[in-house]
């Protein structure tokens, strides 16, 4: 869905949406069989009809909504906040990383939702910590950096394993945070 990964620093959101940054478009699967395998039961003529116009509009119109669900989430208020608290997608995710690079031993790096001041803030919890308890903040995104999430890839590269964190967070599930930690 998002080739887009090239757009301007004002959508620097786009290139950090994870799952949905990396997925391709949906396509028409080609059927495992022929469209005549159902006769005399179910004609070719209706196999061809169903899978080549049906089943293809549908999947076109999940691909637009897709794009469309994505247009929102790059207008969308998430982003908005993250400039506004932070300048910039690209300094809270080196604000972020920065603070997760520097937990000691084990812990999280955290985006949490302050409900007093109705902003974002980054923490960092030690250990199983929880955020929430310890700092207040609702917890919108946070990115394990126990050894264990990294160590079988990353060896002790903490920062190598935070650059490519980016690449999976789940932006639908932050932005749906954000919005219920707003209510």
């Amino acid at each position: 869905m998002l080739s887009r990964a090239a757009r301007s620093t004002s959508r620097t959101l786009v290139p950090a949406l994870g799952s949905l940054g990396s997925r391709q478009k949906h396509s028409l699967p080609d059927l495992p069989y022929d469209y005549g395998a159902l006769e005399p039961h179910i004609n070719a003529q209706i196999m061809q009809l169903h899978h080549s116009k049906h089943h293809a509009t549908y999947v076109n119109n999940l691909n637009a909504i897709e794009e469309k669900y994505l247009e929102a989430l790059e207008k969308g208020e998430l982003l908005e906040a993250i400039k506004r608290d932070f300048g910039s997608f690209e300094k809270f995710k080196e604000k972020l990383t920065t603070v997760s690079v520097g937990v000691q031993g084990s812990g999280w790096g955290w985006l949490g939702f302050n409900k007093e001041q109705g902003r974002l803030q980054i923490a960092a919890c030690s250990n199983q910590d929880p955020l929430q308890g310890t700092t207040g903040l609702i917890p919108l995104l946070g990115i394990d950096v126990w050894e264990h999430a990294y160590y079988l890839q990353y060896k002790n590269v903490r920062p190598d394993y935070l650059k490519a964190i980016w690449n999976v967070i789940n932006w639908e599930n932050v932005t749906e945070r954000y919005m219920a930690g707003k209510k």
